[in-house]
């Protein structure tokens, strides 16, 4: 028994995890009582002979999360006590969850998968890749294990991790998995308060560094890219997409390739022509940007997919860096170097 406010904390995902690994390894299932009472994030706080109302309601949503990600969990009948739904069953049949046969991993591939799903924090993952790194875990680790060796040791002593930085990324990204419209503000540069905008995220995106969400309001001709750090305050669902009226939206698998394939075309068409002083900070950053040719000693052309965002980066070099073209973005650079001026004076 766990006195209340001692209890570990155990994440959401490792829970889930030696959930299914409980049930996986059993071939009769575990009633409820056993779950609860031994399962890791269960058992921790168990009250033996107490009240666990509680841990029964966290394991129905756990199932209802597993059932999410494709995972069903099985009831059947207790082997002394057949009919009665109080003595329940529960297990995850092996053939309805399980790789093809002929699919084979060596430890090498298996220690990569795993790190590979590592780099990303918490609710960054869709639900497809979730399942696919929850049964990888779960058969390498299982006592019965159908891949070709142990894969339990690491490649790597530490393993890096993608940073969400953006506030808006998880509820957007559970939006997404969802299919549902969002709403919430953005604040384009120059616009002193925010507009509200209703979208159905169609992909959520990585470009040159930053992330942006492609999506169709209900009312638009065509779907829009919408920079993640532009959106303020919280990100609210608020209704399934199938009621937001007839959306023509591309097939799911090439919303991320038409998203890229517009910010790309921009970026493309978009250039920019700096001086910058020689051998300083600028010159060696701004000349190993993506892109970028070297026109003169000190003379770069720099391709760009937003102007303001192209300017915050170009003024943060302060002198060692004189815009030639665009002069809408020499405009830009000139008005943030004088706000900071301004600031500091």
């Amino acid at each position: 028994m766990t006195r209340e406010g001692s209890t570990p904390k155990v994440l959401i995902e490792e829970r889930l995890f030696s959930l299914v690994l409980a049930l996986l390894a059993t071939d009769i299932g575990l009633s409820k009582f056993e779950i609860l009472s031994t399962v890791q994030g269960y058992r921790q706080s168990f009250i033996d002979g107490g009240n666990n109302d509680n841990l029964e309601r966290m394991f129905e949503r756990d199932k209802g999360d597993l059932r999410e990600l494709g995972i069903s969990v099985d009831a059947v009948d207790s082997p002394g006590d057949p009919g009665n739904n109080q003595n329940s069953r529960y297990l995850i049949s092996r053939d309805g969850y399980g790789f093809p046969a002929d699919v084979r991993f060596s430890p090498e591939e298996i220690s990569l998968l795993g790190l590979a799903g590592m780099v990303w924090r918490e609710g960054s993952l869709s639900g497809v890749s979730r399942l696919a790194l929850l049964k990888i875990r779960s058969f390498a680790d299982s006592y019965e294990n159908p891949l070709d060796a142990d894969a339990t040791d690491p490649v790597l002593g530490y393993s890096p991790r993608v940073s969400v930085r953006d506030a808006a990324f998880e509820p957007l990204n559970s939006a997404l998995n969802r299919n549902a419209m969002v709403s919430f503000g953005y604040l384009k540069p120059g616009q002193s308060a925010a507009q509200n905008r209703t979208v159905l995220p169609l992909a959520l995106v990585q470009h040159h560094g930053r992330w942006y969400l492609y999506g169709k309001e209900p009312t638009a001709d065509r779907a829009k890219t919408f920079l993640l750090r532009r959106i303020v305050g919280a990100v609210t669902q608020v209704r399934s997409a199938p009621d937001a009226g007839a959306i023509d939206v591309p097939p799911i698998a090439g919303q991320t390739t038409l998203a890229l394939k517009e910010l790309d075309d921009i970026w493309e068409a978009q250039v920019a022509t700096i001086t910058t002083t020689a051998h300083s900070d600028a010159a060696i950053r701004l000349s190993k940007r993506p892109g970028t040719v070297q026109s003169a000693p000190d003379t770069l052309t720099l391709h760009y997919s937003d102007l303001h965002l192209l300017a915050d980066e170009l003024a943060s070099f302060g002198p060692e860096v004189l815009v030639i073209e665009p002069v809408e973005l020499r405009t830009a650079v000139l008005e943030r170097l004088e706000r900071t001026a301004i600031d500091h004076g």
